[in-house]
């Protein structure tokens, strides 16, 4: 484990302390360090990431067919899509800090795996799917439910967040713009870092699996910091 940081903080965090322990430990190991250490593969998150995906979508869609009982299918198929999208994922795997507890090999730990939106979204289902070995769906749906379905608004505003950034700059007659800045990684799992701006005003950083996405971050903390009060 990472100096600094246990399985035991993680789980405060969490508002979850496991039974079976070795679950989590599972669930936080990326292939690049078991493949490192000679690991069975089986004993990284990834048959985890494949239960836990299975066990949000259900609990997702239950909450949003009662909480939206007018909408119809196509509708609560979008909107399940942009809960559980990789960005949505990454986002709540950036509140528990979780980047700082995975078990990562060194080479995609100096290549930034620690933040890349697709590793954080994949060890969010590992850990739902860890929970839900231990301790059964009732906990799952819990955990789901304070975790992901939580503060809806603030999830709304990071999914519109490069639209909603665009129209408060123009009301203000400034222009917005983004500009990458670095570029890390693999070129298949390359990361971006993006910087906002109103005209020559830095108002917002951010990165992702692709310029789009790490635009959209960016304004979402534009809008965090620069328009917090709006």
């Amino acid at each position: 484990m990472l100096p600094g940081f246990t399985l035991k903080q993680l789980q405060e965090k969490m508002g979850y302390t496991f039974k079976d322990v070795t679950l989590l430990e599972k669930a936080l190991t990326h292939s690049s360090y078991a493949n490192e250490r000679k690991i069975n593969k089986i004993d990284n998150y990834e048959r985890l990431e494949f239960l836990g995906d299975a066990v949000l979508e259900l609990v997702t869609s239950e909450f949003l067919y009662h909480e939206n009982p007018e909408m119809p299918e196509g509708q609560l198929t979008k909107l399940r899509a942009s809960y559980v999208c990789e960005p949505s994922l990454a986002l709540c795997a950036k509140s528990l800090d979780l980047g700082s507890y995975l078990f990562l090999g060194r080479g995609e730990a100096s290549t930034g795996g620690r933040g890349r939106s697709s590793i954080l979204c994949d060890v969010m289902e590992a850990i739902i799917g860890a929970v839900f070995l231990d301790a059964g769906i009732d906990v799952a749906k819990e955990y789901i439910h304070r975790i992901i379905l939580n503060d809806l608004e603030d999830k709304a505003l990071f999914y519109d967040a490069k639209t909603i950034l665009q129209e408060k700059i123009q009301k203000l007659g400034r222009q917005l713009s983004y500009k990458v800045v670095k570029e890390e990684g693999p070129e298949h799992e390359k990361v971006y870092f993006v910087e906002a701006y109103m005209d020559e005003e830095l108002i917002g950083t951010g990165n992702g699996q692709n310029k789009k996405s790490a635009e959209q971050d960016a304004a979402y903390q534009a809008l965090k910091t620069k328009f917090a009060n709006e």
